[in-house]
């Protein structure tokens, strides 16, 4: 038969190969050489759908991958299928499957440039005499809806240390640091976690993907992860994972003693008996190396002006305004201060109304901010949560004299905010509900009504909700993300002190610089710390003009992996413009995930351009290629953000190392893997500036060097966002009223570093701001 299914039993198939074939390495699969005798075997990574040719004949694709080469850069092949034999394979084969592909015919591969696959691909028929050996993977029935379990071929795992750029690999790593799923700035939805292992490496991985169910299902960090199939690139230095095609997790908790039991929303993998114990020597490793912190605080255990994770119980729900959203939650024990009850329209208040009303004096009121929203909107009541970095604040309301507390999840993804939904199998989720359970709810009604603070319930209009949010907002001032075991010192103390070290100081913010707050806004390069000014958009224009007078090349139109229109303009100048857009798949894409490159345009068509397309790159041809304008332009425009490279560090690469990235199963275009495969060292936009702070001791001036954790306002977006700039504005003069005395400004509390600079002439003590934050509800 040309077509076999073979099963196995006890780790062997049951039914034998023929013995005259010889399993051949991919490395050894080139032209010129014989293959009679010889096969194939991979694993299925992707298979596309049944088609016909234009004569009629039956055509199936799928790729296969050498797991005995998975961590060399090329490990996986196209199989061409023919005829009936495409049929029979179509009806049979499935992701996971192991395949062995005997009677082939070799031929050169015209996709591999693109897909990266190898050189060359196999076509197989049963004219040919092809035969195909299926080793499938056992299905789950319609009656169980346990995972299926199969025996595979024995995946290679590599250490962190032994990774190497443009490999893809499988891995077992500790999860550090994680972001949940969150909607990236295209289509997907982005995780990122970082993972380190024995072999002290740390990987930080971005994971893309269209459905978050099929992004890792992590639930706190020291969860233990298996990826397979990811991809790895070496960014500044250091090596980092994104997902490529085939990318499969699994999650298990870290718990020393747990169940090893695999988080996915495959129904389908493989884990071996020998794996269980890579996972329990994981659970040893990390709780005797890392500084993993214990089970979420509770309710009873919260403390005004920390950030904390909670698992609770969602009971109730609703919409505040355009950007914030509230969720009533509890998890049984009672916050030790009064609690602020967000003021909503009984109306709009989703939730059991005797429940809620029952558990008035154990729940508490959470507001949530932006890019969450979305998802709280979508969370049913009842479902237990996890949330990520709840910001706790003490604060007064009108005419009160007693201080409450406040829980904002503020927008944004820094610290690993964001919220997961627990499935009610996590431990623990079981161990939640069994508390909850024995709550004594009689006990909690008798208690007295001080323990919450009950707003009006029914404002006159927006306005005044939006008033009385704001005054709420406005009485914290900064807020320390870390180090809360040390102590305020005084500046006096420190300006006597050496460098360097670290300190928490309590202080006033007497002045800053510069006062024109766009002029705090310049360029990085974290490879040669340089720092230079944000390039005047004249300049730009002024390029653009300079590049418009080379004609686009035809000859570099309509490629394999973009296609291009061209035009001349009906002006004097009679322009001649080419844009080229960038496919997937041999197909073009929606425009919000098309990246198009352009010669001869305008800054203002440049402009439009980006309003429409997902990337926009500036561009003029050569003889032989494509290349970007002089690095004094921004080399990428996206959005309203316009990225510059490092003149001194990059060597700029040909465009058509873009195509690397249009073959990715997903392409994500963001600007660092933009960035990278054109060779151009990426300029981060960053605040810069210099804070007088006073205690009533002494005085000392501050450097603060911030991407976006300060002002929780990302420096790429402030110079072009009118009301950013206004949002920064309002924050400044909260931190540092106008025309106040020294005795009315209000005080900060900072984490401040000391460090010496040192040249021929002089040495110097400076010291700089860290792991501090404004509140982002403080404007």
């Amino acid at each position: 038969m040309p077509v076999q299914l073979l099963k196995i039993i006890k780790g062997k198939s049951e039914t034998p190969l023929p013995s005259h074939l010889q399993k051949e390495d991919l490395k050894h699969l080139q032209e010129g050489f014989d293959h009679t005798n010889k096969c194939f075997q991979g694993i299925v990574i992707l298979s596309y759908p049944l088609t016909k040719l234009g004569d009629g004949t039956n055509f199936f694709k799928v790729v296969l991958q050498d797991l005995d080469n998975s961590f060399s850069r090329i490990n996986s092949i196209n199989i061409l299928i023919y005829g009936k034999m495409a049929e029979d394979c179509a009806n049979v084969i499935h992701y996971g499957d192991t395949v062995v592909v005997a009677g082939f015919k070799l031929a050169k591969s015209p996709t591999a440039r693109k897909d990266g696959r190898h050189g060359c691909h196999l076509e197989v028929s049963e004219e040919a005499g092809s035969a195909v050996y299926i080793y499938t993977v056992p299905r789950p029935t319609a009656a169980s809806e346990t995972a299926s379990v199969s025996v595979a071929p024995k995946y290679v795992y590599t250490p962190l240390n032994r990774l190497k750029d443009g490999t893809i690999v499988n891995l077992y790593g500790v999860v550090k640091f994680f972001k949940p799923p969150y909607v990236s700035k295209g289509t997907d939805y982005c995780s990122v976690v970082t993972l380190v292992d024995p072999s002290n490496v740390k990987l930080t991985c971005t994971l893309f993907n269209g459905n978050p169910d099929s992004l890792p299902k992590i639930y706190k960090v020291g969860d233990i992860v298996r990826f397979h199939r990811i991809k790895i690139r070496e960014y500044n230095g250091q090596m980092q994972g994104i997902t490529s095609v085939g990318f499969a997790s699994l999650t298990f908790d870290g718990t020393v003693g747990a169940p090893v039991v695999p988080r996915t929303s495959s129904k389908v993998y493989t884990f071996m008996d020998e794996e269980q114990k890579t996972i329990e020597e994981l659970r040893v490793w990390a709780a005797s190396s890392l500084s993993i912190s214990g089970p979420a605080a509770k309710l009873s255990g919260v403390q005004p002006m920390l950030f904390f994770d909670l698992t609770c119980q969602l009971v109730g729900k609703a919409k505040v305004d355009g950007s914030s959203f509230l969720l009533k939650v509890w998890d049984g024990t009672k916050c030790p201060y009064p609690t602020w009850k967000v003021p909503v329209e009984a109306r709009d208040l989703e939730g059991e109304k005797a429940l809620l009303h029952q558990l008035r004096n154990l729940t508490v009121d959470i507001l949530v901010y932006d890019n969450h929203v979305q998802l709280a909107k979508s969370l049913k009541i009842g479902s237990f949560l996890r949330i990520y970095s709840i910001h706790t604040k003490q604060a007064s309301a009108d005419n009160e004299n007693v201080s409450h507390i406040e829980f904002h999840l503020h927008g944004g993804t820094c610290y690993g905010r964001g919220i997961g939904v627990l499935p009610e199998s996590n431990p623990d989720v079981k161990e939640l509900k069994a508390f909850l359970e024995s709550v004594d709810l009689a006990d909690s009604q008798n208690m007295e009504s001080m323990s919450s603070v009950e707003l009006d319930g029914t404002f006159n209009s927006v306005t005044d909700l939006e008033s009385h949010l704001q005054k709420c907002q406005q009485l914290s001032v900064t807020v320390l993300t870390d180090h809360q075991h040390l102590k305020n010192t005084e500046l006096k103390t420190i300006l006597n002190s050496t460098a360097p070290q670290q300190y928490r100081i309590r202080a006033k913010l007497r002045t800053y610089k510069p006062q024109k707050l766009y002029q705090s806004i310049k360029l990085h390069c974290s490879k040669c710390n340089s720092l230079q000014e944000v390039p005047d958009g004249d300049d730009f224009d002024f390029i653009l003009q300079g590049s418009a007078v080379t004609a686009p090349n035809p000859e570099l139109h309509n490629t394999s992996w973009y296609d291009s229109v061209k035009w001349t303009t009906q002006d004097q100048k009679q322009r001649k413009i080419a844009i080229h857009f960038v496919k997937h798949d041999e197909m073009l894409q929606q425009p919000e995930d098309t990246l198009l490159m352009i010669e001869g345009g305008t800054l203002k068509e440049l402009w439009k351009l980006t309003k429409r397309f997902k990337c926009v790159i500036p561009v003029r041809s050569t003889k032989d290629d494509l290349e970007l304008l002089d690095l004094s332009a921004p080399f990428l425009l996206q959005g309203n953000i316009k990225y510059y490279g490092c003149k001194q560090c990059s060597t700029p690469k040909p465009i058509r190392s873009l195509s690397s990235i249009a073959a990715e199963q997903r392409p994500s275009w963001e600007p660092t893997e933009i960035a990278q495969v054109l060779g151009i060292e990426l300029l981060q936009y960053v605040f810069i500036m210099k804070f007088t702070l006073v205690d009533g001791t002494g005085a000392l001036n501050a450097y603060l060097f911030d991407y976006e954790k300060f002002f929780q306002i990302p420096a790429s977006e402030i110079l072009t966002n009118n009301f950013l700039q206004q949002k920064m504005q309002m924050t400044m003069n909260t931190l540092c009223p106008p025309g106040r005395k020294l005795d009315d400004l209000p005080w900060l509390e900072c984490f401040i570093k000391s460090y010496n600079v040192r040249d021929a002439m002089k040495h110097q003590v400076y010291y700089q701001i860290f792991d501090t934050t404004v509140a982002e509800d403080v404007v």
